[in-house]
C-alpha cells in the first residue's frame, strides 16, 4: 500500500472576499484599489481617539446576497466584536469582526468534479474589516506600511472540514469566485488581493475518525496555488507521520517559486484573541422586509442559467458552462437572444470570434464595439443565405469592431460580399469550373466522389466567396451526375 492510500486528507478553507463597496466598512474613506500609499485614510481609519465608526449598509446587503445564494441560515440579530491582536499594519490594535453572531450560517457551495457534483458545507460567513499592508521590499532597513486597505469590508467564508483533495479545494474556490462575481459583490481578483484563501490541512489514517492536527497555509493568491500548496502540505504531513515526527499546529506560508511551505508562527487559539462586543457599534437587526428586498434584487444564478440553456435552448453542457462562467457574457448572450433565436449560432459566435478578439485585445465582452442587435443582424444574414460564416467572421466582423455605427448589411453591400444566389451567375460559375477541369470531371463520374469538394472550392474561389455554397453543391450534383 502506498503512503498516500494509508491516509485521508481533511481540508477546510477560509476565503476572504473584498466587497465592491465604494467606501470602507466603518468610514467614508474610499475602498478603491491602486491609489498612492496612505491616501485613502482618515482619523476613523487610523483609530484616532474620540472617533466613532458607522456601519456600511451596502456591505451588509452584499453579505445577505451571498448567504441567500448559498442557502445559508441568516442571522437577523447581529453585532460586531473586537478581535485583539497586534500587527504593524493594524492601526487600531484590534480587528472589528463578527464572532458570536456570523451573519450567515450553514449553507453550501456545489462543486463539479470528474465523478459528478458535490455539496461542500459551510460553517459560516461573517463580515469583518481588512488590515493594511506591510511592504518589505521598498526600504532596505525598514518595513513600510500602507493603510489604504485598512478598514475595507471583507466577507470571510469558512467551510466545514469536509474536503479530501486539492482538486476539491480548487473546484470550491473556482465556483465561489464565479458566484461572487455573478452577484456583483467582489471582483474575485486574487492577484490584487480582493479574494484570498487560507487552507486548513490535516491528515488521518483510513478508518480513524479523529481529526489530525491541522496546519494553516495562509494567503494563497491564485486558484492554481491553492491546489499546489495543499498538495505540497499533504505530502509533507504524510512524510512527518511516516517518520514518527510530531505534527505541530502552526501557520505556514507557501512559496510558489520553489513549491514549498515554511513555518510562520505557532497557531493561535480563539482564546488568544480575547473577543468581546465592539462597544462603539450598536447591534443591528435584519428584518424580513430587508431580506425580501435583497432576495428580489438577486440576479438569476449561474447554475439556474446553465440548466435553462441546456434544457430549453439545447446548448451543450460545455457551451452553457462557459457562457455562465462570467455574468457579463451571459448578460450579452441574453441580449442577443432578444433579436435572434438561433441559440446555437449565437453561442458559437460568442465563444468563437468574440472570445478570440477579447483574448487578443485583453478586453471584456462589454468593451467590444458590437452591440447585441448588430451581432444578431450578422447571424441573420448568414441564416438567410446572404453571407457565409467564413466571410462574416474574417471580413465583416473585424470591420464591425471598428465601425460601430455601420451595420453588417451596409458593410457587406459596400464591399460587394453578399452571396449570389441568382441562377444565372451560379450557373455561369459552375459551368466555368466544369469546363476548366475535364479530367477531374471524368474521374468524378468514374466514382471518385471526393472531388466534389475540389469543384465547390473552385466555384468559391472564382466567385470570391459570393456564391451560395448550398446552391452550388446542388447545381454541381445535377450537372456532374446527369
Amino acid at each position: 500500500m502506498s503512503l498516500d492510500i494509508k491516509y485521508v486528507a481533511v481540508i477546510g478553507l477560509e476565503v476572504h472576499a473584498q466587497l465592491l463597496t465604494k467606501s470602507k466598512l466603518f468610514s467614508g474613506d474610499s475602498a478603491s484599489y491602486g491609489a498612492p500609499p496612505n491616501t485613502h485614510i482618515s482619523p476613523i481609519t487610523l483609530a484616532h481617539p474620540g472617533t466613532l465608526p458607522k456601519v456600511n449598509k451596502k456591505a451588509i446587503e452584499y453579505a445577505l446576497r451571498l448567504g441567500i445564494a448559498l442557502e445559508c441560515d441568516i442571522e437577523q440579530h447581529n453585532f460586531f466584536a473586537r478581535k485583539n491582536y497586534f500587527y504593524p499594519d493594524l492601526p487600531k490594535g484590534y480587528q472589528v469582526t463578527q464572532h458570536t453572531t456570523p451573519i450567515c450560517k450553514n449553507g453550501y457551495v456545489t462543486i463539479a468534479l470528474s465523478d459528478g457534483e458535490r455539496k461542500i458545507g459551510l460553517n459560516r460567513i461573517h463580515i469583518e474589516e481588512d488590515a493594511g499592508k506591510s511592504i518589505h521590499d521598498i526600504d532596505d532597513k525598514y518595513t513600510s506600511i500602507d493603510l489604504n486597505r485598512a478598514g475595507v469590508p471583507l466577507l470571510e467564508i469558512v467551510t466545514e472540514p469536509v474536503m479530501h483533495s486539492a482538486d476539491e479545494a480548487f473546484a470550491f474556490v473556482t465556483e465561489l469566485r464565479r458566484l461572487v462575481r455573478y452577484l456583483g459583490i467582489c471582483d474575485g481578483n486574487m492577484e490584487e488581493g480582493s479574494l484570498r484563501c487560507d487552507a486548513n490541512v490535516s491528515i488521518r489514517k483510513i478508518g480513524d475518525s479523529n481529526l489530525g492536527t491541522k496546519v494553516e497555509v495562509k494567503n494563497l493568491n491564485s486558484i492554481r496555488n491553492v491546489r499546489k500548496a495543499i498538495e505540497v502540505e499533504i505530502k509533507r504531513l504524510i512524510g512527518l507521520a511516516e517518520n514518527g515526527k510530531v505534527i505541530k499546529q502552526e501557520t505556514r506560508s507557501y512559496n510558489a517559486q520553489d513549491n514549498t511551505t515554511s513555518s510562520l508562527r505557532s497557531k493561535e487559539d480563539a482564546d488568544d484573541y480575547r473577543y468581546f462586543p465592539e462597544p462603539d457599534l450598536s447591534p443591528f437587526f435584519i428584518s424580513n422586509e430587508i431580506l425580501e428586498a435583497v432576495r428580489s434584487s438577486m440576479p438569476v444564478l449561474p447554475a439556474q442559467l446553465q440548466k435553462k440553456y441546456i434544457e430549453e435552448l439545447h446548448l451543450s453542457a460545455y457551451d452553457a458552462k462557459v457562457i455562465c462562467d462570467d455574468k457579463d457574457t451571459s448578460d450579452y448572450f441574453e441580449s442577443v437572444l432578444i433579436h435572434c433565436k438561433n441559440y446555437k449560432a449565437v453561442a458559437n459566435w460568442i465563444l468563437g470570434p468574440l472570445k478570440s478578439y477579447q483574448n487578443e485585445n485583453n478586453l471584456g465582452i462589454m468593451d467590444l464595439h458590437i452591440a447585441p442587435e448588430s451581432l444578431a443582424e450578422l447571424i441573420g444574414l448568414i441564416d438567410a443565405g446572404k453571407l457565409n460564416f467564413s466571410i462574416a467572421s474574417s471580413r465583416i466582423f473585424p470591420l464591425m469592431m471598428n465601425t460601430q455605427a455601420i451595420s453588417a448589411l451596409e458593410i457587406a453591400t459596400e464591399l460587394n460580399l453578399l452571396q449570389e444566389s441568382g441562377g444565372d451567375a451560379l450557373n455561369s460559375w459552375v459551368e466555368e469550373v466544369i469546363l476548366a477541369m475535364p479530367e477531374k470531371v471524368d474521374e468524378y463520374r468514374k466514382g471518385k466522389k471526393g472531388l466534389m469538394a475540389l469543384f465547390a472550392g473552385e466555384v468559391k474561389r472564382i466567385s470570391k466567396g459570393k456564391a451560395d455554397m448550398k446552391l452550388v453543391t446542388k447545381l454541381l450534383n445535377e450537372k456532374l451526375n446527369q
